[in-house]
């Protein structure tokens, strides 16, 4: 199986009952995971938001919870280096995107060793998708 670059937004509907998640689970059987060092906080944040609106109960949170631990077992984690920084700030002045998705980015770049080309993104996050296109990466928007 084929690795490939997941985003938070990808994640989230593969741990919660939303629209795309039957489209997801097919690419989860084609790609492995590999995220960024805070995709689970990202993800944890979600779900808190979600409970909070009222579309996740107590129940559903718990199981979004334990979702998110069985996904953490398989993936890959990129993690925090002054190069990931550097390259995510760089990111930042290119592109229209948050810090957040700036470091995403970023710990994409660093995952393939720059050679976007042959390297896959994941994601939902519509200027995300587009940054990730303009640096080269092969984008599957969820």
């Amino acid at each position: 199986m084929t690795a490939a670059f997941w985003d938070t937004s990808a994640l989230v509907p593969l741990c919660v009952q939303q629209q795309p998640t039957a489209a997801l689970r097919e690419l989860l059987t084609r790609y492995e995971i590999a995220v960024w060092w805070a995709t689970s906080v990202e993800m944890r944040s979600a779900f808190e938001r979600l409970l909070r609106m009222g579309q996740l109960t107590q129940a559903e949170h718990a199981a979004a919870g334990m979702r998110l631990e069985k996904l953490r077992r398989g993936w890959r984690e990129l993690q925090p280096s002054e190069a990931l920084r550097t390259q995510a700030e760089a990111f930042l002045m290119s592109y229209p995107l948050k810090a957040a998705d700036a470091l995403q980015l970023a710990a994409a770049w660093t995952w393939c060793s720059g050679d976007v080309p042959s390297c896959t993104f994941i994601s939902g996050d519509a200027q995300l998708v587009e940054a990730a296109r303009q640096v080269g990466f092969q984008v599957v928007v969820a």
